[in-house]
């Protein structure tokens, strides 16, 4: 065996050893779905206090965006969560407490995710408790604040205050309202302030309170219709290109755009050219060498300004794609001049169709899979912390730099290592369509994340067939563009 070969042999094993271990850690990580999920619902709270709404004029956009029952609606889905999140506490001490019986050490990630699932149960009880007084159920609210007064401190002082506020003789603390602007936000934000200055007999201030709420309320049903309408009608049309598809293959088979044969590539390397790209471009020096060498120079995405983090990721994703295609050229350099249809960007082409075809197609069987990924994982499994993040931002900078980094520079690199690269590559060994699956399976992977191998497998798959028809890279370069800022522009508008 050659040096080189012994070189990426060893390489291999530490990537696998490495990627195993961030798949490993992820189960034990919540996603971010959830939380997605109770952004939407707070939102939906919010937009459901306009009293326009209850004109004949606004009825059915009302019933249409909120639903004939919006509190009960939201009170299940935060119960839902709760419960995934309880269950996502128990398999993470039982993971810790076979460790510790094995004496195997217990990696901090583990706490952590237990601390952070309990801090998000303690929450949803707050909030639980609240729409449970405008339900008129006050004694089952104060038993869900009770046991919080003996947790963290935060939660204690926010518990222990709607304790008093919702007491048969309701006391007010002198810092009462200080602690309900700091820690609740939105529509449970509005309820406790409500209780609290009718209790005060406070009202010029309970006024001003209600005349806030409505104006806020109506910001959030045009961002709920945005976040609900918009996806809704992506659908709709791409159920319809689906069904078109399906007829044009059902009527025409080899003649239409799902059965036509599809040519695999000319292919001048081996496998261990594309071994040596992915191994060494993609996941040593990427998910490796060059975060060690951030660590050592100081920079951490753990940094205390959001515009820092934001910084860091755009950094970190820069260095990682132009290692990376520095490794691929080389790699292929002697190979010169390509073979026709290699990593093809042809500007005057039908790419948009490609690409915007593409994407309608992709987001209702993505929303289908993710679906059905839910039910396996039960909000475990991790996810991209860069989702956390961004739905917890509001600086403009740094959204921008977020949305660069997302919307530019991933679609631009992954397209042309995965898409460009990888799968034609694999068709010298497979056909077309076991070329699509791998790559697709290995793109997936490369995200470090359990809970998202499924949805990204697909969406890889379909990234992958469009290339395989329209032979121009800038089509899925488009559509993993759109998914990355539609994304993107969803989260900002469910946190901002």
């Amino acid at each position: 065996m050659s040096l080189k070969r012994i070189v990426l042999s060893l390489l291999t094993g530490l990537v696998a050893l490495v990627v195993a271990s961030s798949l490993y850690e992820s189960f034990s990580q919540p996603q971010v779905t959830g939380q997605l999920q109770l952004y939407q619902s707070d939102l939906l709270l919010q937009a459901s206090e306009w009293d326009e709404l209850q004109k004949d004029e606004f009825n059915q956009l009302g019933d249409a965006l909120l639903g004939a029952k919006p509190l009960e609606s939201v009170e299940k889905q935060y119960a839902s969560v709760r419960k995934e999140a309880a269950a996502g506490v128990k398999r993470a001490q039982r993971q810790l407490a076979a460790q510790d019986a094995a004496r195997v050490p217990q990696p901090e990630k583990f706490e952590t995710a237990i601390s952070q699932q309990q801090t998000l149960i303690d929450e949803i009880d707050l909030k639980l408790g609240i729409i449970a007084t405008q339900q008129k159920e006050i004694n089952k609210a104060r038993q869900r604040w009770q046991p919080l007064t003996d947790g963290n401190e935060t939660t204690a002082d926010v518990a222990t205050v709607l304790l008093d506020l919702w007491a048969k003789t309701p006391v007010i603390s002198p810092v009462a309202e200080e602690i309900i602007t700091g820690q609740l936000s939105g529509w449970f934000q509005y309820r406790v302030l409500e209780q609290l200055y009718t209790v005060d007999e406070r009202t010029v201030d309970l006024t001003d309170l209600q005349a806030q709420e409505q104006t806020e309320a109506q910001s959030k049903l045009v961002k709920l219709a945005a976040v609900g309408a918009m996806p809704v009608l992506a659908c709709i049309l791409g159920v319809g290109l689906l069904i078109f598809f399906g007829v044009q293959w059902f009527t025409r088979r080899e003649e239409s755009l799902l059965g036509a044969p599809v040519s695999p590539w000319e292919v001048p390397w081996d496998g261990e050219i594309i071994w040596q790209v992915l191994i060494v471009g993609f996941f040593f020096v990427g998910q490796l060498l060059i975060p060690l060498i951030l660590s050592l120079s100081g920079l951490s995405f753990a940094s205390t300004t959001s515009r820092g983090r934001a910084l860091y990721s755009m950094i970190f994703y820069l260095l990682m794609s132009a290692s990376g295609i520095a490794v691929l050229v080389g790699s292929i350099w002697t190979y010169r001049p390509l073979p026709k249809d290699w990593f093809q960007l042809r500007l005057f082409d039908r790419w948009p169709l490609w690409g915007i075809g593409g994407y309608l197609v992709a987001l209702p069987l993505m929303i289908a899979i993710s679906a059905l990924n839910q039910q396996i994982w039960h909000g475990q499994g991790g996810n991209n912390p860069l989702l956390q993040t961004v739905l917890q931002e509001s600086d403009g900078i740094a959204l921008l730099l977020f949305f660069v980094t997302a919307a530019v520079a991933a679609p631009l690199f992954e397209e042309i290592l995965f898409r460009g690269f990888l799968l034609p590559s694999l068709t010298r060994y497979m056909p077309v369509w076991g070329a699509i699956v791998l790559s697709s399976f290995i793109f997936a992977s490369a995200h470090l994340s359990l809970s998202e191998v499924i949805p990204l497998t697909l969406l890889g798959a379909i990234l992958a067939w469009v290339y395989t028809r329209s032979r121009n890279l800038l089509a899925p370069m488009l559509i993993h563009s759109l998914w990355n800022s539609a994304t993107l522009v969803g989260l900002f508008l469910l946190g901002g």
